[in-house]
């Protein structure tokens, strides 16, 4: 069965790999699209030539392919909205619609085969209304994004009012729908909990095409659906974001470990209450593993050649299987300055880093917040940006996180040297809403991890060696008893959903037969079979 898999995997990867090349591949069998869609008014935004499917037919991840039959730009959410209740209406025949915003998916969630694609960020083109406005004024300032806002542009409008959204991902090149369709993770999210907690409302084009605004207190069990439940319940136009007072600067460090008891030891002190008044803003962590630094890069945007000497040869004396980085910020303001060094020497003296390796860089706040975009810059000039990228990313109880970085780091990647970087960074579980549609571990930890294997893939051949390597880390937490729950999930089966849902998969069900009772919306995850399939299904 395993063998198979990889089969189908290796011939999905042969396909993209030739569309790669220029030698772009037929659209996969499909019955086509109703010829009365063509005599909407919407039609003339209607695209159905290969160079704009073959665009669309696959996503960041580059794991899976489909092709659409044709790829949609709305001018607006009522645009969608009509696109969406045509096809609702298409009975016996509904076809797929996929939102897709920068295409940022990695397993299909915005891939739509033998549909319609639509491409979200045509709503911010063509000198269209601004759809990213802010409220400044009471004690509680938001802005009001269009779902295909990217978050990079989020930041410069709030920041025209000093003001800043509380939660970031770790790249802002995505769209506001797209990361809230999952939960929207980072380092701030320890304290404010991940950027689905901070929203007030939504517009939603329900898979009936309904446009409809809801909140906590109207229509809230859409708004709950919505946030984190990977596009399956409605297409996300609007979303209203809560916002802070937003720094100048930024104090950025990261600390190094050999011990990973002490590494999360600190870690779990820096997210605790008893830390937040003297503590960091922001924290997250990652792990090096001992390959890396003879075989990776000789240097990265944040540590210099001659800083990757003395880690490696920190790793050759202490003979630890990785190097473990507690990655910190502290916010701060001009008149704040002077009380930056006293505060981080402050904390620092309560940490157990290795002696010495304590590395540190003052940054705009801008210039943090979008920190990735430097290393896109690098990766994209030596052909490593656009390239496959079999991720992993899995939240972890706290109370197995020992053991999980004996039996991964320490035991099946002990010897790996992948190309990309390892997460491990602690959230506290009372910052998440279980109304919403995001899992985390399901036991009794107040803590747990988010573990993200973030590989990129030359070859296919690499792509099967790490597929395999990610299959046998959660083989061995299943055997362990690690009752993991997977971040951007990906599951084979509607079984395989069910397990990952666990007690919410009765309402998950109920919610979908009520706002998306025909599953057109976002299939390319195989949470729901569509109609057709379904009755298929039923008749086999």
């Amino acid at each position: 069965m395993a063998r198979a898999r990889f089969v189908a995997l290796a011939a999905l990867l042969t396909s993209f790999l030739s569309v790669a090349a220029g030698q772009l591949r037929p659209p996969l069998p499909a019955a086509g699209l109703p010829a009365d869609l063509f005599n909407l008014g919407i039609a003339s935004r209607l695209r159905t030539d290969r160079d704009a499917t073959a665009k669309v037919s696959t996503d960041f991840g580059q794991m899976v392919s489909a092709a659409p039959e044709a790829v949609f730009h709305p001018r607006s959410p009522a645009d969608i909205a009509a696109l969406v209740r045509f096809s609702a209406a298409s009975s016996p025949a509904p076809f797929p619609v996929a939102p897709r915003g920068q295409g940022h998916s990695w397993r299909g969630q915005s891939l739509a085969p033998g549909g319609v694609v639509v491409d979200m960020r045509s709503m911010g083109r063509g000198g269209a209304a601004p759809r990213i406005n802010v409220s400044a004024a009471g004690a509680a300032p938001y802005v009001d994004a269009g779902g295909e806002q990217l978050w990079a542009d989020v930041l410069r409008a709030a920041l025209r009012h000093g003001l800043g959204p509380r939660v970031w991902t770790d790249y802002l090149r995505l769209t506001v729908g797209g990361t809230l369709s999952n939960a929207g993770i980072g380092g701030q999210a320890f304290r404010h909990g991940p950027q689905i907690a901070n929203v007030d409302e939504l517009d939603v084009v329900t898979g009936t095409g309904e446009m409809v605004t809801c909140s906590r207190d109207k229509n809230s069990d859409l708004f709950f659906a919505a946030l984190g439940g990977l596009g399956q319940f409605g297409v996300m136009t609007r979303a209203r974001i809560l916002l802070e007072p937003a720094p100048k600067r930024v104090r950025w460090v990261r600390l190094a470990y050999s011990d990973v008891v002490a590494f999360t030891k600190d870690q779990e002190f820096l997210i605790s209450d008893r830390a937040q008044e003297i503590g960091f803003d922001y924290v997250e962590g990652q792990v090096q593993l001992n390959r890396s630094f003879a075989e990776g890069p000789k240097s990265t945007p944040f540590f210099s050649e001659a800083n990757l000497n003395r880690l490696s040869g920190l790793a050759s004396r202490t003979g630890s299987a990785a190097i473990y980085y507690i990655e910190g910020a502290v916010y701060y303001n001009e008149d704040t300055a002077t009380s930056v060094d006293q505060k981080m020497e402050a904390l620092l003296d309560q940490l157990s880093f290795e002696p010495g390796f304590v590395f540190t860089k003052d940054v705009t706040y801008v210039q943090f917040l979008d920190r990735v975009r430097e290393e896109e810059m690098v990766l994209r000039s030596a052909g490593l940006w656009e390239v496959p990228h079999p991720w992993l990313n899995l939240f972890v109880p706290r109370s197995r996180i020992l053991d999980f970085d004996t039996g991964v780091f320490k035991g099946l990647l002990r010897d790996a040297n992948p190309a990309g970087i390892i997460l491990m960074y602690p959230m506290n579980k009372d910052r998440w809403d279980n109304r919403m549609m995001a899992m985390t571990p399901t036991d009794d930890d107040e803590v747990f991890y988010a573990v993200s294997l973030l590989w990129s893939a030359l070859s296919v051949d690499e792509v099967m060696r790490l597929e395999r390597e990610n299959e046998a880390v959660l083989d061995l937490c299943d055997k362990a008893g690690i009752k993991c729950k997977q971040y951007l999930p990906h599951h084979t089966s509607q079984e395989g959903w069910q397990r990952h849902f666990g007690d919410k998969w009765g309402k998950i069900a109920e919610l979908k037969a009520k706002y998306d009772p025909q599953a057109i919306l976002s299939p390319g995850q195989k949470i729901f079979p569509s109609r057709g399939e379904a009755v298929g299904i039923a008749t086999a």
